[in-house]
């Protein structure tokens, strides 16, 4: 490899203000490279070969990742989001600018240099971008995350020049890149703290200060088990009931009938049951996410121990809307979405293969069995004619973007079932993209949407598979969609910390 500091090209002409900042700028270099910095010797080479090629920001993000908490993976994406535009910006245009060579290293103790010397130009410094993008962007979104990775990045920024690969002026120009990174992504993908949902209608509910009345049944299959623990820890009076999922509905009804608050602590499906039951006996539920997605946990406001615990002591709680599918003598409640066509056909045939292969290899092995078949699994009549129909999602509340990411909701009481419908035709697979890209669009090819309080269906063909919040069952005939609305009360911090 060759250094691409082209020194065919002439130097630029002479000017007064520029000439005496790069004087100031090689005595401050000098200046670091004559302190005596015994305790830096062995830490920040080190550290600096380290930063090389994001490797340091990387393990730092799967770190974070490792810790189950949402908001510490929402961080560490957004992290590694916001490096990769920076280094993308220093790569394609920062160093091809700017086009400065590298410090003398004279004055560079021999200790301190690098084994290998980098050849890129010198301005501006693309570890010390990555360093404080990263940084930035975790800071964004967990500011206590921020506080522990700050110092590393810190470390690093200072590192380019102690060890005599940068001046002080190339780290201080990476830097604003990097934070000027972070924040174009945050302009792209908003934080949560950003996205403010809108006054929900709030509910008269009893504070239990240290959980007395609270019932709590854990599902032990979603591996609840380090949330249980800490639950039991924050509210020692809670009576929490662990049991197998087979067990689940019939211990909830057990517990519906002692507890002055119904608790659950599961995946989405587990919290649907819960909901169910504690609609039948006019209890408020408290959630505490322990499964694999939790949207309707997430959504709600609570993603761990903490929030629920919170919402719990100081009585805080809110009236939400339930969905609600009939057909025929069957019925059910569903909090977050009830589908039909390729989604509970995949769901179906990812439920056979994780026991065996494991939660998302079943779902990618189910993903790509469903979308080769050239079958419509939905038909439905439209204007006296029987069209065929890839998928009908049907959203309790209306699903936003947040930026270019699909979404979320911010209102669970805006009265509205979002009907997302895919029509039927060649490639599934590119059908179902275009309608996920098309977002909010009401129309499309291949897409429509419409936002209503109430949805039937005719003519379903029996056999036909409905999935409500995950769970699937088969449905024929004539299918009702209806919103309950502030049918649930639900306990949920009002206030953030």
């Amino acid at each position: 490899m060759s250094p691409d500091v082209d020194l065919t090209v002439p130097k630029p002409g002479p000017h007064p203000l520029r000439s005496r900042l790069l004087a100031l700028d090689c005595r401050l270099f000098e200046f670091a490279a004559e302190r005596n910095w015994p305790a830096a010797e062995r830490v920040l080479p080190r550290l600096s070969r380290s930063a090389n090629h994001g490797v340091l920001w990387f393990a730092a993000a799967a770190a974070m990742a490792a810790s189950r908490t949402p908001r510490a993976r929402r961080a560490a994406a957004r992290g590694l989001a916001s490096l990769s535009l920076a280094s993308l910006t220093i790569n394609t245009l920062g160093k091809r600018s700017v086009r400065r060579p590298r410090p003398v290293l004279d004055p560079v103790p021999l200790v301190r240099q690098l084994k290998r010397q980098p050849i890129t130009t010198s301005f501006p410094s693309g570890h010390s971008a990555s360093a404080a993008a990263f940084a930035t962007g975790v800071a964004l979104e967990s500011p206590a995350w921020g506080a522990a990775v700050a110092p590393v990045a810190w470390s690093v920024a200072l590192s380019r020049v102690y060890t005599g690969v940068h001046f002080p002026s190339d780290v201080l120009a990476g830097a604003v890149l990097g934070v000027g990174a972070a924040y174009a992504v945050r302009g792209l993908v908003p934080t949560r703290a950003q996205l403010v949902p809108p006054a929900r209608p709030r509910a008269e509910v009893a504070a239990l200060p240290d959980g007395a009345g609270l019932v709590v049944v854990a599902n032990n299959g979603s591996g609840t088990a380090d949330r249980v623990r800490a639950l039991r820890d924050s509210l020692p009076a809670a009576e929490v009931v662990e049991c197998q999922p087979g067990d689940l509905r019939a211990e909830l009804e057990k517990a519906a009938t002692r507890a002055r608050v119904l608790g659950v602590c599961g995946g989405d499906g587990t919290v649907n049951a819960a909901a169910e039951v504690a609609l039948r006996h006019d209890l408020p539920l408290a959630v505490l996410p322990g499964g694999t997605l939790n949207h309707f946990a997430y959504d709600l406001g609570v993603e761990d121990v903490r929030d629920l615990s919170r919402a719990v002591k100081q009585g805080e709680a809110v009236r939400v809307d339930v969905g609600r599918f009939v057909c025929g003598e069957q019925q059910g409640v569903f909090l977050n979405t009830c589908s039909l066509g390729v989604y509970p056909e995949l769901v179906r045939v990812r439920d056979r293969w994780s026991g065996r292969i494991g939660g998302w290899p079943a779902g990618v092995l189910a993903a790509l069995r469903v979308l080769r078949t050239g079958r419509h699994p939905l038909e439905a009549e439209f204007d006296g004619q029987t069209r065929p129909l890839w998928l009908l999602f049907v959203g309790n509340g209306t699903y936003h973007r947040m930026g270019l990411a699909p979404g979320r909701r911010l209102d669970l009481a805006d009265g509205r079932l979002d009907v997302r419908v895919v029509h039927g035709g060649r490639r599934p697979a590119l059908r179902l993209l275009a309608a996920a890209l098309a977002g909010p669009l009401t129309r499309s090819p291949v897409h429509a949407a419409v936002q209503v309080g109430r949805l039937h269906l005719k003519g379903v063909a029996p056999g036909t598979l409905l999935a409500h919040d995950g769970e699937v069952t088969e449905a024929e005939g004539e299918v009702t969609l209806e919103k309950l609305p502030e049918a649930l009360t639900v306990y949920r911090p009002l206030t953030t910390g």
